[in-house]
C-alpha cells in the first residue's frame, strides 16, 4: 500500500503532464509492424550472438560504401519501429549518399507495451546486461559483415532513444567515436519509475562531477570519450529541456571541460552552442530548438542538406538534425552518391507519416467511473507512457 500511495502522489504531482501524455498516446498516430505498413528496405538479423534484451536488428547497407565505412546506430523513440523512424529521420537515405552502414535495434512490445527502450531499469542499461549489451552485440555483427572502421561508430537516438544513447556512450564508451542525444536523459537519472516520473517532467539536478561520476563508473574506460551532440525542443512538455542542460554538464565533466561554451552560432537559424578540447576540436555540441515541442527535428524537401518526412514526433522546424549530426561526426566530407537518394520516393512514401495501432491496441483516455479501481488508472498510465511493461 505504501508503494501504491508514492505512486498516486506522484501522479497527482505530475496531473498535468500525465493528462497530456494520455491523451497523446490514445490520439497520436503510431507505425505498425514495418510490413504492413510502411515500405522500407531494411535487413533484419536474427541471430546477432547472445540477445539478452530480447531486442530485433536491422541494417542497411548501401549498394556502394566508402572505404573503411563509419556505422550509425539509430534508436527509435516510444510508439515508433525501425523503419518508421528510419523513414522520418532520413538515415539511411544519408548513409547512401555518404557511404557508410545504418543499424536500426527495434524494441519489442513483448520488453515495453510502447516499444520504448527500457532507459529506466538498471538489468537494461548496465554494461553487458539487458538491451545495452543486445545492442552491442549487433554492434559486432555489423562490423564484422560489413568491414566497418572501428574508429567510426556512432549512435543516436529519440525520447527513450536518446536515453539509450546515452546508455550506450556510457556503458560502451570505448566502441563509439560520438553520440547524439535528441530529447533524451542523462545516463542514470532515472533507475525506477518513481525517478523516470521526475527527470521526464521534472528534471533532476546535479553538479557536473556527479553526473560524470555516473558516466565513469559505468566502465573500466578511462577515455578517450566520445564526442557528444545534444538536441532539444525548448517548448517539450514530454521530456523537460532543463536535461539537455544536464546532459551538457555530465560530459563536459567528462572530457574535463569547462561549463562555458567555447563558442556559439546559429544555424539554420537556431543557436548552437559548441565545447572545445585544447587542440581546438570540437567535442560537444547543442542545440535548443525554439518553439519545438518532443521530437526529433527535420527540414524536409528536396534542398541538399535536406532529409526525413515529418510525422509524429518527427517535426518540420527547417534544420535536419541528422544531417548535422552527421556532420558533426564528420561523416559528410566526401559524397559516395552524387544524386542525392530519396527513401520517401523509392518507398512511395510522402508528406506524413501517418500509421494509426489497431484500435484495440489504443489507450483510450477515457474518464474514469467514480468505482474504477485506482491500481488500474496507474497500471494504464505507466503503460501508456513505457514506463511499466
Amino acid at each position: 500500500m505504501q508503494r501504491l500511495g508514492n505512486m498516486i502522489r506522484q501522479l497527482a504531482r505530475y496531473r498535468s503532464q500525465w493528462e497530456g501524455l494520455m491523451k497523446a498516446a490514445a490520439t497520436s498516430a503510431s507505425p505498425l509492424e514495418p510490413s504492413k505498413a510502411i515500405p522500407h528496405r531494411l535487413v533484419e538479423t536474427e541471430k546477432f550472438g547472445i540477445n539478452l534484451g530480447n531486442l530485433r536488428m536491422f541494417t542497411y547497407a548501401p549498394p556502394e560504401l566508402a572505404p573503411s565505412p563509419a556505422l550509425v546506430v539509430v534508436l527509435h523513440g516510444c510508439t515508433q519501429n525501425a523503419a518508421g523512424y528510419d523513414l522520418g529521420s532520413g538515415w539511411s537515405v544519408l548513409a547512401e549518399r555518404y557511404g557508410f552502414v545504418a543499424l536500426f535495434p527495434e524494441q519489442k512490445k513483448a520488453n515495453n507495451p510502447k516499444r520504448c527502450f527500457n532507459w529506466f531499469q538498471t538489468g537494461d542499461i548496465e554494461r553487458d546486461r539487458g538491451e545495452v549489451a543486445s545492442i552491442r552485440q549487433m554492434v559486432e555483427i555489423a562490423i564484422r559483415e560489413h568491414g566497418i572502421d572501428r574508429s567510426r561508430v556512432f549512435v543516436t537516438g529519440l525520447s527513450a532513444g536518446g536515453a539509450m544513447t546515452a546508455a550506450m556512450l556510457a556503458t560502451y564508451p570505448e566502441v563509439f567515436a560520438g553520440g547524439a542525444i535528441i530529447a533524451g536523459l542523462p545516463y542514470r537519472c532515472a533507475t525506477s519509475v518513481s525517478e523516470a516520473f521526475e527527470c521526464m517532467f521534472q528534471g533532476q539536478t546535479r553538479t557536473g562531477g556527479e553526473w560524470g561520476d555516473l558516466v565513469r563508473h559505468a566502465s573500466l574506460h578511462r577515455g578517450p570519450w566520445p564526442k557528444v551532440s545534444v538536441w532539444h525542443g525548448s517548448a517539450d512538455a514530454t521530456v523537460k529541456p532543463m536535461n539537455a542542460g544536464e546532459i551538457i554538464k555530465q560530459w563536459t565533466d567528462v572530457h574535463g571541460l569547462t561549463a562555458s561554451a567555447s563558442r556559439s552560432e546559429t544555424v539554420d537559424g537556431y543557436p548552437r552552442r559548441v565545447w572545445t578540447n585544447n587542440a581546438g576540436e570540437d567535442l560537444i555540441e547543442e542545440y535548443i530548438i525554439s518553439g519545438m515541442a518532443h521530437g526529433t527535428p527535420l527540414a524536409t524537401g528536396n534542398d541538399e542538406n535536406h532529409y526525413g518526412v515529418a510525422g509524429p514526433f518527427l517535426l518540420e522546424v527547417g534544420i535536419s538534425s541528422s544531417y548535422h549530426i552527421a556532420r558533426f561526426w564528420g561523416l559528410t566530407d566526401s559524397v559516395v552518391s552524387k544524386r542525392k537518394p530519396s527513401l520517401a520516393a523509392a518507398t512511395g512514401a510522402g508528406g506524413h507519416v501517418h500509421a494509426r495501432l489497431p484500435e484495440d491496441e489504443r489507450i483510450r483516455g477515457e474518464a474514469p467511473s467514480p468505482v474504477q479501481d485506482i491500481g488500474g488508472v496507474i497500471t494504464r498510465a505507466l503503460k501508456a507512457a513505457g514506463l511499466m511493461r
